[in-house]
């Protein structure tokens, strides 16, 4: 709605007219358990924004739900998209309580917005919020103990570690922590001692090098952790680095990741096609990335086939540029290829579970870096009084774990308190291989109106 303000020369503009579409066209979430016999559908309709597809993902993703064929459509200001999605034993979903969280958070907000759903899944899953902890983001060059040695220093510092994520990729580590005050149990308050902080990290980054690029700071506001580490790593130009793809070299499957990018001047659209080893949350990573990179998804088709995942995305830059030049291109394909190999995690996985305390991360990561273990990556989190940890180690130099070594380890520690797991696989390298993908939107194209009633499944009734 635009006027002109009472006695001035300027336009008026309501702040509730931006608002307005979705307020006349609330989200309709439908969730069926009939049209499909190994999945349930999970379809949304919606006024279309920038970002929304991410969002939907990372509700799914969240809640650990497994995605395995997704059709997306939002030309012409309407977004509308169906996901096929399992629990992660590959059944239905079936528990009312989160049914009915899922409608709750892709639903209409004005109706839900002082609805609680007395679930397990009305945490704030995967997002963070500063009224607890106080959130620190490191970043710089990867080294073996480095994660011993941030975690020394909090400590040293009496700050206790809640909660951390860490990723490494191409040499390069992000890292969030969630701390608080070891004296009052909540965040960090003193500007003074914040400062203190954020200069000893750094100097930890940097090491004996005092040039080496690092970056320490504090988060402002609610975090989504995953999103964060994406942009963090994506910030520091981690897809730069070299061999992109020495983290899956070969194994009995061959399954190696392929990302092409091609115009389509025809349709108006680039269109990037993605071919891998399907894992959890990977529509996400992709996804992210080409959100955050500024890219809109207009269309979108994903499917697997046994271990492999294929993505096809027809997206624009947001000023609805195609993507013109090849060295864009390029880009494209190297921080989508970063994107899916950021959560691949080399070594051995080691669960850790015991009452926490102060210190308990310190000491744990000492005893790693003291018997010659690097962490590749690690999911830190505290649940009632129970700290619950997983960490992926590898030697020093990235060689697999002697099982003397680990059995030391273990003997320290306490051999309930650590778990290994996946022994079976370990060892043996992730692999990918090309296969040729079979499912593209060109017919999708050819026969929009037929094919969109398909896609969003209302071709197909429940009997």
């Amino acid at each position: 709605m635009v006027a002109v303000a009472a006695g001035r020369g300027w336009p008026y503009f309501d702040p509730e007219y931006d608002t307005l579409s979705s307020r006349i066209n609330p989200p309709r979430v439908v969730i069926d358990n009939c049209a499909c016999d190994d999945a349930t559908l999970v379809k949304l309709d919606s006024v279309n924004r920038h970002g929304i597809l991410l969002e939907v993902v990372q509700v799914l993703t969240d809640l650990d739900l497994s995605i395995s064929k997704a059709y997306i459509s939002s030309d012409g200001g309407w977004f509308m998209d169906v996901f096929h999605v399992t629990d992660q034993s590959g059944n239905k979903i079936t528990d009312q309580g989160l049914i009915q969280y899922i409608h709750q958070a892709l639903g209409d907000k004005s109706e839900n917005a002082e609805a609680d759903v007395e679930t397990s899944f009305t945490k704030t899953v995967g997002v963070q919020s500063l009224s607890e902890h106080t959130v620190i983001e490191l970043s710089g060059t990867d080294r073996p103990g480095l994660l011993s040695e941030i975690s020394a220093v909090l400590t040293d510092l009496e700050c206790n570690v809640v909660a951390a994520e860490v990723w490494t990729h191409n040499m390069r580590v992000a890292c969030l922590v969630y701390i608080t005050d070891q004296q009052t149990g909540g965040p960090l308050r003193d500007d003074d001692r914040l400062a203190s902080i954020k200069k000893s990290l750094r100097q930890v980054l940097q090491g004996d090098d005092s040039q080496r690029l690092a970056r320490t700071d504090f988060s402002a506001g609610v975090t989504h952790t995953e999103r964060r580490l994406h942009q963090i790593m994506y910030d520091d130009r981690d897809y730069e680095g070299g061999g992109h793809l020495s983290k899956s070299e070969v194994d009995d499957n061959k399954i190696k990741t392929i990302v092409s990018v091609q115009n389509c001047f025809e349709k108006g659209y680039s269109v990037v096609n993605v071919q891998c080893r399907d894992r959890p949350k990977l529509l996400f990573d992709t996804v992210c990335t080409l959100t955050d990179m500024q890219y809109v998804v207009f269309h979108a088709t994903i499917n697997t086939e046994g271990h492999i995942a294929f993505q096809e995305f027809y997206i624009r830059h947001m000023d609805g540029c195609l993507l013109d030049s090849e060295a864009e291109r390029q880009r494209v394909i190297k921080c989508t290829e970063a994107a899916i190999e950021r959560r691949i995690s080399e070594g051995l996985r080691l669960e850790l579970c015991t009452r926490d305390r102060v210190g308990l991360l310190s000491e744990v990561t000492r005893i790693f870096r003291e018997n010659g273990l690097s962490v590749t990556r690690a999911d830190v989190s505290t649940r009632g009084n129970m700290a619950v940890n997983t960490f992926f180690v590898t030697d020093m130099s990235g060689n697999p774990v002697d099982r003397k070594v680990l059995e030391s380890i273990r003997e320290e520690l306490g051999q309930t308190m650590l778990q290994v797991k996946d022994s079976s696989d370990y060892g043996k390298p992730l692999s990918r291989e090309s296969s040729r993908s079979k499912f593209s939107l060109g017919d999708f194209f050819r026969s929009h109106s037929e094919r969109l009633l398909y896609t969003l499944g209302l071709a197909k009734s429940c009997s």
